[in-house]
């Protein structure tokens, strides 16, 4: 028996997964103590625990949801749960894969083994990964399954824009702008960026007429706003007709979506692996593909 595991606040993006796998969904019950400890009630008695779950639980904002993949996972395979599986559309504490500084903790090593410990397989998305190849070198037991949302959101560009030009706003984001370009076969470039801090960058436009074109910047996340807004002003000074911002995952921490949109930006687009109200791509199809011929092994 397989069931599909969430919290109530992402029950939607849950549902449409579990919805695409035919599996039964439940959600489990949270409870925040005035000390802030956490208290986490199953909607089944031990005893009926599945032999295989699903947990859907993207691991934005993570510190509270870390501890609460520890409790539930380590309850459930007491209650004789065989085999756990995690969907992660969002997976932290990635970038930080070595140490810049001595003293500095490589937090993808430690999390990427805690995950390998706790479950049989994790599926994500877009993963932050910048000096490895596969997720597999980070969570070293087990399937480590990434997926990519810039193929969905490429054919959401296509339906909104005439001849888009995609943008990339670093470096980085060549990968997916790339993939994105070829699937829709549009033309693409990628600025150079200098960052002087956590929201202080000096961004360089590709070397590409943009004058009267519509523009869609693509990147993995938005978190701050910071690259995007200012790719987005020197865009629309250099005479783009449009700029729109397409990314799987919507952070958006802070002030991030009032600074893209005080910016210029016509339509900020982003997939459903975190919650926000952007989402204009659900991800579970994709999801789905990669989860099933794991429920069979």
């Amino acid at each position: 028996m397989t069931m599909m595991l969430c919290s109530p606040d992402e029950q939607a993006a849950a549902e449409r997964l579990a919805n695409a796998c035919k599996l039964p969904l439940l959600c489990y019950q949270q409870h925040r103590f005035p000390d802030d400890e956490l208290k986490l009630t199953l909607p089944f008695a031990d005893g009926d625990a599945p032999t295989q779950l699903v947990l859907y639980r993207s691991l934005d904002r993570p510190n509270d949801k870390l501890v609460e993949l520890i409790l539930l996972t380590k309850h459930l395979r007491g209650c004789g749960v065989k085999r756990l599986l995690l969907v992660a559309p969002y997976l932290a504490y990635m970038r930080q894969d070595i140490a810049f500084h001595p003293g500095e903790i490589v937090s993808q090593k430690i999390i990427g083994s805690l995950l390998a410990d706790l479950f049989d397989a994790v599926i994500t998305v877009d993963p932050h990964l910048h000096r490895i190849e596969h997720l597999s070198e980070a969570i070293p037991k087990g399937d480590a399954i990434a997926l990519s949302g810039a193929p969905r959101l490429a054919d959401l560009i296509a339906e909104k824009c005439q001849q888009p030009l995609l943008i990339g706003p670093d470096a980085e984001s060549r990968q997916w702008v790339e993939l994105a370009a070829a699937r829709i076969g549009c033309d693409f470039g990628v600025c150079s960026k200098v960052r002087h801090g956590d929201k202080e960058v000096v961004i360089a436009l590709p070397d590409m007429p943009v004058a009267g074109r519509q523009l869609v910047l693509m990147d993995d996340v938005a978190s701050s706003g910071r690259t995007l807004a200012g790719a987005c002003q020197q865009l629309l000074a250099a005479g783009a007709a449009s700029v729109d911002v397409a990314v799987t995952h919507a952070l958006f921490a802070g002030d991030a979506l009032a600074t893209i949109q005080a910016a210029g930006v016509r339509h900020v687009w982003s997939t459903d692996c975190i919650a926000h109200p952007s989402n204009a791509i659900s991800m579970a199809p994709l999801l789905a593909e990669a989860l099933e011929p794991l429920l069979s092994k």
